[in-house]
């Protein structure tokens, strides 16, 4: 095993002895002292290895949702080891009907719903982030990280780490090896951690298992985790991760023409990952390279009658190690930003109270997010870019946190540059303040309004009239030869306790502000919220929890202009068949688009309407193989293509279908339609349909289809002459074989097949053959 170097070694005992050590999980909780044995298991699921007759045992013995720390129903033993290099972790868990076990292979990730086990631990032990580590009864990994300083939790994140899993006569077991390489902790020879051992077990309602008590009556999740201890003198090793990947593919697309010829042309992409743990607390990640390609479809969206831009989120996994550590309250960096870098660098680090992220990445390309208060649209301006963004938060202790923020998006004669700081106190359980400043400074290049202006008679290169070229928001948000600079800010008020929840909000974005490496859609705002809900946990009923909540916001421009008012009401039931339902009523009035499109005034230049809607969702599993879900949304709603009131109605159900447990069948379709005053205006349905079938554990093979259909009324529409119908199909079927997140084979097949009023059938446009293989070297 290779020490950490003396320099690294120095650098981290003088940080962290300039700070003190915040604890955040309490004895009192649970605590669990782990033995420390040099031995190692072949994870099989079997536990037959004589090193589990060492290993320190527990029990789930409480349920803590629905039931409020209640005896839990089922049996559940853990049992729990250490080596230099490992965490082990056994469950046991028992079933009076073990035919009724809800599992599936699946792609990992994608297994919330089944019998799962699993443990989430604050390796800081500072209420700030958490790992969560769950396993279904084949095996199959989920692992996600929880921010408690955002509130989120996301299962972006991908670790190399392994599990087996096996059913039995009395239910299933499961066997855990978490590398201590996997985790982020401090450089001390004692390890205390938070931790929460857990089982999800569904039935008619999905039970929550753990070793201790949750009080509901404190909003903060990770300040209520147990101690786990016994892990010291932990020698860093080599923790090297070298990932080399080798993508090949062969696109041909043609123009949506009768007589449109096939063109086509074939890429090689290699890349390479690197992964260095320098210490078990500081991170250094570089890429050359890295790879994007899509081995599965996005969800699909429907783009219509939509003034803001869509949100696609990040998948390359250079930029989601770690990722975390950059957050904030607001999206201030969202590295899908960077399309294209030929290479990027990133170093995170948590010594003691202090938090450091640093990232650099460049991009063939400049593209960001042009925000407005009405709408917003992407530009890509054809620049080689930099890219950077750097982090610190230091945490005073569990209830005070303060946290500055770096971003710079740079090309040849542009720029954004934007500074922030922002904080989160807790004085106690139930209170919660946050607040957030920004401010930035931005340079567009020459010409960039032009470019965006939506009459196709005025090319890139034009010199003209910004009045004769189709002036839309984004040219004017752009049109600007100077730099500008604006700012952003808001504070939040949280009390929330076991029944009852109030939250106010104000926020004010500056008609200047960007933040071009996050993704920030509307500026020129000033937004008051304020809102509250009250929560009953009925008991021995088909009902588990009942919530009632309204708001109330307004909104103006820094103008002072009146851009939105909305009211909203709201109840939601959980009961049997894990089900979720929640109807409610929306009255809201807001501005349409504006009459004169050259001008960014509001008052004299929008209609102010009225709308009143209202909307209806559930989901549920009547069975262990199905579930089921309905979206229905109707009422007022603004036609922003001509600026008049409408009556929208959308209907979304979806289906899941585990055919066995080994193939999935997932069906959702969306049917939307508008009706103004003289008529329907348009109809739109967007089907997607996605077939996977898991050979084993590794080896799964997938299919997807995405098909858009849109009717338009052309002689309904006062401003412009669309298509009056509209079909895109887009399919894929993929092989793939996943050793790990990293080290992966796919070969795959995608197109695309489109429709207009010039071409009625559907004719293919596009067609891409790829193949992509990665490794995981781990030294």
């Amino acid at each position: 095993m290779k020490k950490t170097t003396l320099f690294a070694q120095s650098i981290s005992s003088i940080l962290f002895a300039l700070t003190f050590c915040v604890h955040a999980g309490q004895e009192q909780q649970f605590n669990i002292d782990i033995p420390s044995i040099n031995a190692d298991i072949t994870v099989d699921g079997e536990l037959s290895e004589p090193v589990w007759q060492q290993a320190i045992s527990t029990q789930l013995t409480i349920e803590t949702s629905p039931g409020e720390n209640t005896a839990a129903p089922v049996t559940t033993e853990v049992k729990l080891f250490a080596s230099d290099s490992s965490l082990y972790l056994a469950f046991i868990a028992t079933d009076p009907n073990p035919t009724q076990i809800r599992a599936n292979l699946s792609d990992r990730d994608n297994i919330w719903g089944d019998d799962l086990v699993g443990i989430k631990l604050d390796t800081f032990n500072d209420a700030r982030l958490a790992y969560q580590f769950f396993v279904n009864a084949y095996g199959v990994q989920l692992d996600s990280i929880e921010n408690e300083l955002t509130g989120d939790e996301s299962d972006a994140w991908d670790g190399i780490w392994y599990s087996a899993g096996t059913r039995t006569d009395s239910g299933y077991q499961v066997e855990i090896k978490l590398p201590f390489r996997v985790l982020n902790f401090a450089n001390i020879a004692e390890q205390k951690w938070g931790v929460e051992l857990l089982r999800f077990y569904p039935r008619n309602e999905e039970h929550r298992l753990s070793t201790h008590r949750i009080d509901r009556n404190d909003s903060c999740q990770l300040c209520q985790l147990g101690v786990l201890t016994g892990i010291s003198d932990l020698e860093q090793h080599s923790d090297v991760q070298i990932t080399p990947s080798f993508v090949v593919n062969r696109n041909s697309q043609r123009p949506h023409t009768v007589d449109g010829q096939w063109q086509g042309d074939n890429n090689i992409e290699p890349s390479l990952d690197l992964r260095w743990g320098v210490t078990p607390n500081t991170l250094l990640s570089a890429t050359i390279n890295p790879d994007f390609s899509q081995v599965e479809a996005d969800a699909g969206q429907l783009e219509i009658n939509n003034t803001f831009a869509l949100y696609y989120p990040e998948k390359r996994a250079f930029f989601l190690d770690n990722k975390d550590y950059f957050d904030t309250q607001l999206d201030l960096l969202h590295t899908r930003n960077i399309g294209s870098p030929d290479y990027g660098l990133k170093l995170t680090s948590k010594v003691g109270n202090h938090t450091f992220a640093t990232l650099l990445a460049n991009d063939i390309n400049t593209r960001f997010l042009v925000p407005g208060n009405l709408s917003s649209d992407l530009a890509t301006v054809e620049q080689k870019s930099q890219n950077f963004a750097g982090r610190y938060r230091y945490d005073f202790n569990k209830k005070l946190s303060i946290g500055a923020l770096a971003t710079a998006k740079t090309s040849d004669d542009y720029h954004n540059y934007v500074t922030s700081l922002d904080v989160k106190y807790q004085p106690n359980q139930q209170d919660t303040f946050t607040g957030q400043y920004v401010f930035s400074d931005t340079q567009y290049p020459l010409g960039l309004a032009q470019t965006l202006c939506s009459n196709s008679d005025c090319l890139p290169d034009d010199a003209c009239d910004l009045n004769e070229c189709g002036v839309n928001e984004r040219v004017l948000r752009t049109n600007s030869t100077d730099a500008i600079s604006g700012s952003m800010y808001f504070a939040k008020y949280t009390h929330a306790n076991r029944n009852w929840d109030f939250q106010t909000y104000y926020q004010s974005v500056g008609k200047d502000f960007r933040a071009d490496l996050g993704f920030i859609e509307k500026v020129d705002f000033n937004k008051f919220l304020i809102g509250g809900s009250y929560t009953w946990y009925p008991i021995n009923s088909g009902v588990n929890k009942v919530n009632l909540s309204s708001n109330w916001d307004t909104s103006y421009n820094q103008a002072a202009e009146k851009l939105e008012q909305e009211a909203e009401i709201q109840l939601e039931f959980e009961g049997l068949w894990q089900s979720y339902t929640a109807f409610g009523l929306v009255n809201r009035q807001r501005v349409g688009q504006r009459q004169n499109s050259a001008s960014l005034n509001i008052e004299g230049n929008s209609q102010m309407f009225t709308e009143n809607s209202g909307w209806f969702y559930v989901n549920f599993k009547p069975s262990r193989t199905l579930f089921l879900e309905l979206d229905v949304d109707y009422g007022d709603d603004i036609d922003f293509t001509n600026d008049q009131l409408g009556t929208k109605f959308v209907l979304n159900p979806g289906l899941q279908w585990n055919v066995t447990d080994a193939i999935k069948l997932d069906v959702s379709h969306l049917y939307r339609t508008m009706d103004v005053e003289d008529g329907r205006l348009f109809t739109a349905n967007l089907s997607d349909l996605r077939l996977s079938w898991h050979l084993d554990i590794h080896n799964f093979i997938r299919v997807s289809s995405v098909y858009t259909h849109i009717v338009r009324d052309p002689n309904l529409y006062l401003y412009s002459q669309p298509n009056q119908k509209q079909k895109d199909l887009g399919n894929e079927i993929l092989y793939g074989y996943k050793l790990n997140p990293q080290s992966v084979f796919y070969l795959g097949y995608s197109d695309s097949f489109k429709s207009t009023d010039a071409i009625a059938s559907l004719m293919k446009a596009e067609e891409t053959y790829f193949m992509k293989v990665s490794y995981a070297f781990i030294l």
